[in-house]
């Protein structure tokens, strides 16, 4: 991996989180000057040329002021929002962190930023239309968090357009791999196995478009290096059934006796296909996937094994 500074400066909000601890090498391939901000004190990482970690309360208007000005980013990356599993979807705290992102854009701008790549949701769509477009499907979420994160890019995409900001907005669909909650489906079956406990299920039928980590990641560093504007939707576009993922897993850890489908009720109108088109994001940006679902799944059980006591 090369380590040569371009010139390129980059504020990554959400450093140490799912999506963005993963980013960190991408940046700093690509040539950028990393800066990585996390709410807690600085996570456990190996130290690389031009990676540089600071503690912001994002929450904070005066603490998030000073930080853009100290570090006067070329371009941001923007992470950071309330993601606790079970609680998020609904939460008071995605208007807080509406607010905390429109400062961030006002900040960057006001520090002389250039391009700015936000993190957005396959929940601003409608999903009763199965299968999301950003240039067809309609945008009606039916959460808190969809709104919010939808009313973020609308006002985003005008204050960009009027001031000619570079921007582009990646739609997140299912997202697995290294360092996910524990809660969410992949890590929970996982996580069970591992442990010979029976696992329980949504309702296996549900098809769903999942990505792993790491590729989630490349995508939105390669969206941020492009000069695409506008939503992106970050998904791999291969519809597959939870079942079929789950039955993966079980079958690499030969454990599909332990497997309960239909067990736990879906939620949030879970509709029955969510899947992405993702020919803005291999046509237009350029960028293809490292891992098909069963490499994906195979890396994180190997990751888990070595995590198992977490």
């Amino acid at each position: 991996m090369s380590n040569y500074f371009s010139g390129k400066k980059v504020l990554l909000t959400g450093a140490s989180g799912f999506i963005g601890r993963h980013a960190i090498p991408f940046l700093i391939d690509m040539g950028y000057e990393v800066h990585a901000v996390s709410h807690a004190k600085e996570p456990v990482f190996a130290r690389k040329e031009n990676l540089f970690w600071h503690r912001c309360d994002l929450l904070n208007p005066l603490e998030q002021k000073q930080l853009f000005a100290k570090i006067k980013p070329t371009h941001l990356l923007h992470f950071a929002w309330y993601a606790v599993p079970g609680k998020y979807w609904m939460s008071i705290e995605n208007f807080r962190w509406v607010q905390a992102s429109l400062e961030v854009m006002a900040n960057f701008v006001e520090h002389g930023g250039r391009r700015a790549v936000i993190a957005g949701t396959s929940a601003e769509y409608d999903w009763s239309y199965g299968y999301c477009s950003e240039k067809v499907t309609p945008l009606r979420p039916s959460t808190l968090y969809g709104t919010c994160k939808n009313s973020l890019h609308e006002m985003t995409r005008q204050f960009a357009n009027q001031i000619g900001l570079s921007y582009a907005w990646g739609r997140v669909f299912f997202v697995y791999g290294p360092y996910e909650y524990p809660e969410k489906l992949v890590a929970s079956i996982i996580c069970s196995l591992l442990k010979n406990q029976v696992a329980h299920c949504l309702h296996g039928n549900l098809i769903r478009d999942f990505l792993h980590v790491q590729d989630v990641a490349s995508a939105f560093v390669s969206l941020l290096e492009s000069g695409v504007t506008g939503p992106v939707n970050i998904a791999s576009g291969n519809p597959i059934t939870l079942k079929d993922v789950v039955n993966t897993i079980a079958d690499k850890l030969n454990k599909r006796e332990l497997v309960r489908f239909g067990d736990n009720p879906s939620s949030i109108n879970e509709p029955k296909l969510l899947v992405a088109d993702v020919e803005r994001l291999t046509g237009e940006v350029g960028w293809m996937p490292s891992y098909d679902l069963d490499q994906g799944l195979e890396r994180t059980i190997d990751w888990w094994k070595k995590h198992k006591e977490r």
